[in-house]
């Protein structure tokens, strides 16, 4: 397994050739929770076989979850690490990821997700099955949070597969073909994951999540048995980068947050013609419009 410290100025350039048809590239950005990374590593490795292979990026110097992370380079399944004193959050290590590897697809688990076991097999087996696949994801919201009649309509079979579509996945517990990276390219400055994958499926591939659900444990939702935010003093001690984007200060706030975005992507449009630039722009000035009237102030 190699590792390295240095350089985490990295260029965008991607690898061009796959190893083989099966094999899985998956990446795990540490920071500074070491219980919640012991727990979403060990269930990741745990559900990896010989074809897959762990890339581990530990972003800042937090010496608990360092020492930590560290002491898995000798594990089986981890392919590499590195070591980036400074936190360089998502965008960096993801293309490192995208640049560096050579597998048949890759995925980024996050270090507060546990995921399922036999996700890569459901995953690829439906790849393989489906050429029109990109990205497949796996659910991270509650039982709770999925309407039938808001989503029903965007569940669709595909041969023996069904797929809840929308145009991007979550960030966390996905399978995407290396062609869509090779087409994609990287994710761009200022690029969230989700716009990524709105490229993706504008591109003409098919994304959304396996349809009956494959769940990933989300440990930052305050709802999940293990999730340490049992408290609004526990928001502010373990805000997730989404959280802080969103300015979220109470727990009760953050669950809202969480079921607004499960409802978000159950009506979210499956149209390319949707995302389009010019279309955006427009719903994004009768938004702006709407809250300087004063006319929708409770609902952003």
């Amino acid at each position: 397994m190699n590792s390295s410290i240095e350089g985490c100025s990295l260029a965008d350039t991607l690898a061009p050739v796959m190893t083989d048809t099966r094999s899985i590239d998956i990446l795990m950005i540490t920071y500074r929770r070491p219980h919640y990374t012991r727990l979403a590593l060990d269930r990741l490795l745990a559900t990896c076989d010989e074809s897959m292979r762990v890339w581990l990026w530990h972003n800042g110097d937090h010496a608990e979850t360092l020492e930590l992370v560290k002491s898995y380079e000798s594990h089986p399944r981890v392919h590499r690490f590195h070591h980036c004193p400074e936190n360089l959050r998502l965008r960096e290590p993801t293309n490192w990821l995208f640049r560096e590897s050579t597998g048949a697809f890759v995925t980024k688990v996050d270090d507060d997700c546990l995921m399922p076991f036999g996700w890569a097999d459901t995953l690829r087996a439906a790849m393989d099955e489906e050429p029109r696949f990109g990205m497949l994801g796996c659910w991270r919201f509650q039982e709770e949070d999925f309407d039938a009649d808001l989503a029903g309509k965007k569940i669709q079979t595909f041969g023996r597969h069904k797929v809840l579509r929308n145009m991007w996945v979550e960030g966390s517990g996905y399978l995407m073909r290396r062609a869509c990276v090779q087409q994609a390219g990287p994710i761009r400055e200022r690029e969230s994951f989700s716009t990524y994958g709105i490229r993706v499926g504008c591109a003409g591939w098919i994304n959304g999540w396996y349809w009956p659900p494959l769940r990933q444990a989300h440990l930052d939702d305050p709802r999940e048995p293990l999730s340490a935010i049992k408290s609004d003093a526990d928001v502010l001690e373990n805000l997730p980068l989404s959280a802080i984007r969103a300015n979220i200060r109470t727990r009760a706030a953050w669950i809202n947050r969480l079921q607004r975005s499960a409802r978000e992507v159950q009506t979210a449009s499956i149209e390319p013609s949707h995302y389009h630039p010019f279309r955006v722009m427009a719903r994004r000035g009768i938004v702006k419009m709407k809250r300087w009237l004063w006319i929708d102030r409770h609902g952003y």
